[in-house]
């Protein structure tokens, strides 16, 4: 029974820990604490600078102060002798020993002398003043880009205040105000489209985004026998396919349009295509801008915008970035030869 008592003691499960741990000093609990992680297996598996506990326990002296630490560094290394390199069993010296430079003296022929005044005005400049003036002079790498061009582009006034040797600071940054919001009233500018009304001849929607999809559609319905509105924008509207068709429809009966933009919306290739198309049947508009869409319209609306502009005479302006080389040299080559028979018409007449 004693044997089999002293073998259960001596099992480590039965080792009571709490009441070790209770039994322990602060340091003894900071050591263990010490051990533990160094015997931590995920602790070998860090980088060295991750795993290294601080173990300063010091209180500081008082406030960091890195100009002092960096001029007592300075100093001890400046105290302590360098360590003296000698070429092995010959005991010479290595290298060449230092010789301070000493400045050149200026020959005769080259010194200018300026004339009393100049002379004292120099000497008297501050370091901003002989900043600007090296800037005046073109001397550019004794300053900073941002120093330089202040410098040219400041008059009666010195723009360099902390002088040439200054810390280059950035840019304080530009507050622009927002842009107030678009002010038109949908629903009384699609009343004054169906009514046609004479004083109603720009219709800008942009940037407006909670106008409803049927009353996008509404108003280029609308526009179809509408006479009187020639420019139409419905830039960032979040205006989509079923809109795009609708505007292909108005394209093809509205006789009176002369600027359209739909820029900045959300028109695939296949809503694109259907207004290309219906720009066949169109020969009033003069302005058209379709760039910026959700995504890339293709290739094959691409060639389709270069067959519509050389076979339509009215465009004089057209707002697309093109991604193939093919297609926007045709379309430049097409605004090209509108403009230049609107020139010559307007010679003729």
């Amino acid at each position: 029974v004693c044997a089999r008592g002293s073998g259960a003691m001596s099992d480590p499960r039965n080792i009571d820990e709490d009441a070790i741990l209770k039994g322990l000093s602060p340091e003894e609990l900071d050591q263990l604490e010490y051990e533990l992680q160094e015997m931590d297996p995920e602790n070998a598996m860090l980088p060295a600078g991750m795993r290294q506990r601080d173990q300063t326990k010091k209180s500081p002296t008082g406030p960091y102060d890195r100009d002092a630490l960096m001029q007592h560094l300075e100093k001890t290394a400046l105290e302590i002798p360098d360590r003296e390199d000698l070429v092995p069993f010959t005991g010479e010296q290595k290298g060449t020993t230092y010789v301070p430079k000493t400045p050149r003296e200026i020959p005769a022929h080259e010194q200018i002398t300026l004339e009393p005044e100049l002379e004292e005005a120099l000497k008297n400049a501050t370091d901003a003043e002989m900043c600007d003036i090296a800037a005046i002079l073109g001397m550019y790498t004794l300053m900073s880009n941002k120093q330089y061009y202040d410098a040219l582009g400041c008059h009666g006034k010195i723009a360099n205040t902390e002088g040439i040797n200054s810390v280059v600071k950035a840019d304080p940054f530009k507050i622009f105000p927002e842009e107030p919001p678009n002010p038109t009233n949908v629903e009384e500018t699609l009343e004054r489209i169906h009514n046609n009304d004479s004083g109603l001849t720009e219709v800008n929607l942009n940037n407006i985004k909670d106008i409803p999809i049927p009353t996008l559609k509404e108003i280029f319905e609308a526009m179809k026998g509408n006479s009187h509105v020639e420019f139409l924008s419905i830039a960032a509207t979040r205006s989509n396919d079923p809109v795009a068709y609708a505007c292909a429809e108005m394209l093809m009966e509205n006789t009176s349009l002369q600027s359209l933009n739909i820029e900045s919306n959300f028109i695939t290739s296949d809503g694109m295509m259907s207004i290309i198309k219906a720009m066949a049947n169109n020969a009033t508009l003069v302005e058209l801008k379709i760039d910026n869409q959700r995504q890339k319209l293709g290739d094959s609306v691409e060639m389709e915008i270069a067959s519509m502009l050389e076979n339509n005479s009215s465009i004089l302006k057209f707002g697309y970035h093109f991604t193939q080389q093919g297609p926007r040299a045709r379309a430049a080559m097409a605004i090209t030869r509108n403009n230049d028979m609107r020139k010559k018409h307007s010679k003729n007449n």
